[in-house]
């Protein structure tokens, strides 16, 4: 055999030339073998070891078999039974069937009838070993997570919940496995999710985001604040089988956020207001409602004009990017079609790429698969990197969005003629505040904070973004978006 171990057998049979002539035939094919001359002999060493088939004849003085296999199935019900059985007693053999034999064995048998039917019983003991494991392997991963998970079925019954997740959610009862959800959860706001859930349509597939504040009933200590996600769990046809709930601690960073929030606030307060006081008394130079100006004055107010936009961005965008990273901004994600927005998005910055004489296209789409993804996001990392494209390249020049179906992903791309970034410039296009500066960008104005929001955002949609770019030949950031599950 080609297993790690040897599969055990065991034959029950009180004829002894039966069990010689299997065992000899088994242990040649590679089988552990033992005998058993009756029931009670046998019954007594399937309570000291476990066998993975036992042979089993119907008919021995004594106990019978049909009584022996009700308690083989009864104590060892991972235990294959074939049973073994003279032609004159094939009712039996369906009786033996019904009360959980696997298989059945007519003497007299040739060695090829009994190599056939053992087979077939290692496979099927393999498969069900199989799914043990499998199922051993989840149950231990998910009760070593980090994050709360619990599972429902269609009746909203409690399939699974690990210790985060009772805890997270303050629960010191009995096992919550096969109870009412409403037994283990009394936050409203999550039970409601639940039924949300379960209420899906099926042509519909929608990530279920809320925050909740969790008051500990039974150990002492102060509220906490759990982001929570929920999704319906769905079969190969897409019937709503249960729910999949999972919950994160976001206390720690809600307080951290809330820090930031403050120091920006005082920023806006103290910077943003007068910049923007600035800006009006330039605006109202500039309209020459105090006088006249040469060119050279406006052209000096102008470009100081530039700069105190741009810092009046920086603010704002330091601000996004921050709630971004700190996971912390509730991007309630939905069943999407990226085409209607790749399209609209190409015909939104048009006007702005004419007017600096690039021309911008949009590829012909095939077919693409719909994404779980947040429509304003999305439309955000699209507006961010068409507006570098245009802004890098010179006039005369190309940007061609497009988008492809790629595997478990929706693909989408922005190239460009553009000036293109060197090796080293890649390397530190996403961090934050950093820019490429040269001889043809340094005229360009932005923050450095555009692409670290468009990396960010697209993390937190567990996708990926690329860049392949050669100085002076243009730039491409594809950005891959996994699609959503039926």
């Amino acid at each position: 055999m080609d297993d790690f171990r040897k599969p055990s057998v065991l034959i029950v049979d009180d004829e002894d030339r039966i069990r010689q002539v299997c065992s000899k035939m088994l242990t040649n094919e590679g089988f552990d073998v033992a005998q058993a001359e009756n029931a009670e002999v046998g019954l007594g060493m399937v309570a000291k070891r476990h066998y993975d088939i036992i042979l089993l004849d119907l008919l021995m003085p004594g106990m019978s078999g049909l009584e022996a296999l009700g308690h083989i199935r009864a104590d060892h019900p991972d235990t294959v039974v074939i049973v073994i059985t003279g032609y004159a007693t094939l009712d039996h053999a369906v009786d033996a069937m019904k009360k959980g034999a696997f298989d059945f064995v007519s003497k007299p048998f040739s060695p090829q009838d009994l190599r056939l039917v053992v087979t077939k019983a290692i496979e099927h003991t393999r498969t069900l070993q199989d799914i043990a494991n499998e199922k051993s392997r989840v149950r231990t991963m998910i009760n070593h997570l980090a994050g709360g998970v619990m599972t429902t079925d269609a009746q909203k019954q409690v399939a699974l919940a690990n210790h985060a997740f009772l805890n997270l959610i303050d629960y010191r009862g009995p096992s919550p496995i096969g109870r009412p959800v409403d037994e283990l959860v009394s936050d409203a706001t999550l039970l409601a999710m639940v039924d949300k859930a379960l209420a899906m349509p099926l042509d519909q597939f929608a990530e279920i985001t809320e925050e909740i504040i969790v008051q500990p009933q039974v150990t002492p200590g102060p509220e906490r604040i759990i982001g929570v996600r929920c999704v319906p769990f769905r079969d190969r046809l897409g019937r709503n089988l249960g729910t999949i709930t999972v919950l994160h601690d976001i206390t720690t960073l809600k307080k951290m956020d809330q820090m930031k929030s403050d120091f920006v606030a005082m920023v806006s307060h103290e910077i943003r207001g007068p910049l923007n006081s600035v800006l009006m008394q330039q605006k109202v130079v500039l309209d020459e409602l105090a006088g006249p100006l040469t060119d050279k004055q406006r052209e000096i107010l102008q470009r100081a004009s530039e700069k105190i936009q741009a810092l009046v961005s920086l603010s704002s965008e330091l601000l996004d990017l921050s709630k971004m990273e700190s996971g912390l901004i509730n991007m309630d994600k939905e069943t999407l079609d990226l085409a209607p927005i790749l399209a609209d998005q190409a015909l939104f910055h048009l006007p702005k790429a004419q007017a600096k004489g690039v021309s911008l296209e949009l590829a012909p789409l095939a077919y693409l698969p719909p994404v779980l993804a947040n429509r304003t996001n999305m439309e955000e990392v699209l507006s961010n990197l068409i507006t570098n494209a245009i802004n890098y390249t010179p006039a005369k020049g190309r940007v061609i969005v497009s988008a492809a179906h790629d595997a478990d992903y929706v693909c989408f791309k922005v190239s460009d003629t553009g000036f293109g970034i060197s090796p080293e410039d890649q390397a530190r296009i996403f961090d934050r505040f950093y820019r490429v500066k040269n001889e043809k960008t340094r005229y360009v104005i932005g923050t450095g904070l555009g692409l670290p929001i468009v990396k960010s955002i697209i993390e937190a949609h567990h996708g990926r973004i690329e860049v392949k770019s050669e100085p002076d030949k243009g730039s491409t950031f594809a950005v891959f978006i996994p699609i959503a599950q039926k």
